[in-house]
């Protein structure tokens, strides 16, 4: 482990999960370095989960509207879907609401995230190599035919047998997770990949409610390096993260976007990924909202992870409601599913699950396992100690998330 990584994840070791959504009471950590109890109110947790619910089911449904524009030009996107570009949910491998590799990562992140704190009661914590080891699972859903009954390790997000279908899986993806190693921002997988495949699957990093931002910057940064070491697409990843990670807390989009711009400053080859979030600031303040300002947005062929984060940042900035942000995110020329994917997860984060259109939501495909390991996490965050500890075992828990 290199000393950026080792120092962040000892300074995680005594990150709480006990901040509210609205920092209303923040837990302590013991001697021992285990989480003293949370201090949540019911309020404060109702809020939490409608937002850890907003920010997965929003990612998803984002991702699934881009999937079947993915890949057009947006005059292409006028000619199959008319004038005025795609409006709702349309068919992309086989069936309406289908998601892309972006959300089964995602899913995959979050398990990766409890484990680690499940995992924490046994003296083991860091959590890049828990979130690496369920990359590696996702990376099984690639290659097997089903789930492997054989493997005691997989709890029960790999045993769900619709996530074994290839959407569109980037290579730096499968060859990121194609080996147990773990890799290092000193020596990351694929030093060239840039694409938005790292950020979309890093909303996850933002519901980590009691740690720093800085912290929650960091640990999305590593787990980016293990298949994206390209730092535009890291550090892109780790400002999606911080954003979300603001929102979560009851902080706005500006505000958010303000803090994520001050930590990333002070890291080498931020650039690309600061100027992208400025333009989309900056742009919400010029013309009225439509496809050239997005273009505008955007540098290149539109399909770098800066360019998708800066496409997300601005249309969830002048979103009227969830469905307009959407749409106005994923009819453009870039990266359809990964610029709705990253706007759906901001808007879930910034309004809750009651936001998101509930056509788009009846017609997601795994949206019931979406659903459970939203709250699951939510359960981790608020519930913890109660589920597990050093001197405390809840079966049914470890079951679902083993410390293997």
């Amino acid at each position: 482990m290199n000393t950026t990584a080792a120092s962040a994840t000892e300074e995680a070791a005594a990150a709480t999960t006990g901040t509210t959504a609205t920092a209303a009471a923040t837990a302590t950590t013991g001697t021992t370095g285990a989480p003293a109890p949370a201090l949540w109110g019911r309020a404060e947790q109702q809020d939490f989960r409608s937002r850890v619910r907003g920010t997965l089911l929003g990612s998803a449904i984002g991702d699934a509207l881009g999937a079947p524009v993915t890949g057009l030009s947006l005059n292409g996107i006028h000619e199959t879907h008319g004038p005025r570009g795609l409006s709702e949910l349309a068919p992309a491998y086989g069936r309406r609401g289908a998601v892309t590799a972006a959300t089964q990562l995602t899913l995959f992140t979050v398990d990766g995230l409890i484990r680690a704190h499940v995992r924490r009661d046994t003296g083991a914590w860091h959590p890049p190599t828990d979130v690496h080891r369920a990359y590696l699972r996702w990376a099984a859903t690639q290659r097997d035919w089903g789930p492997d009954e054989r493997r005691a390790d997989n709890g029960w997000l790999a045993r769900e047998e619709w996530l074994y279908a290839r959407r569109g899986p980037g290579r730096a993806c499968l060859t990121g997770f194609a080996d147990d190693t773990l890799a290092t921002l000193d020596q990351p997988k694929n030093p060239t990949a840039r694409d938005a495949a790292a950020a979309t699957r890093s909303a996850p990093f933002g519901l980590l409610v009691g740690w720093e931002p800085a912290l929650v910057l960091q640990l999305a940064v590593e787990c980016a390096a293990q298949s994206h070491g390209h730092p535009t697409a890291y550090l892109s990843a780790g400002a999606f993260a911080v954003i979300v990670h603001g929102l979560t807390r009851g902080d706005s989009l500006d505000a958010a976007v303000q803090r994520a711009l001050g930590l990333l400053g002070g890291r080498p080859g931020h650039q690309p990924v600061t100027d992208a979030l400025r333009r989309a600031a900056s742009a919400v303040t010029g013309a009225a909202p439509g496809p050239e300002v997005v273009a505008s947005l955007t540098t290149g062929d539109g399909r770098g992870a800066e360019d998708a984060l800066a496409v997300a940042v601005y249309c969830a900035l002048v979103a009227e409601d969830v469905p307009h942000g959407l749409r106005l995110a994923v009819n453009q020329g870039g990266d359809s599913a990964a610029s709705g994917a990253l706007c759906g997860a901001l808007l879930g984060a910034l309004h809750g699950e009651t936001a998101l259109p509930p056509a788009w939501l009846t017609a997601l495909e795994g949206r019931a396992a979406v659903l459970e390991l939203a709250d699951d996490l939510a359960l981790e965050m608020t519930q913890g100690p109660a589920l597990h500890g050093p001197t405390l075992t809840t079966p049914s828990w470890l079951t679902r998330y083993p410390r293997a």
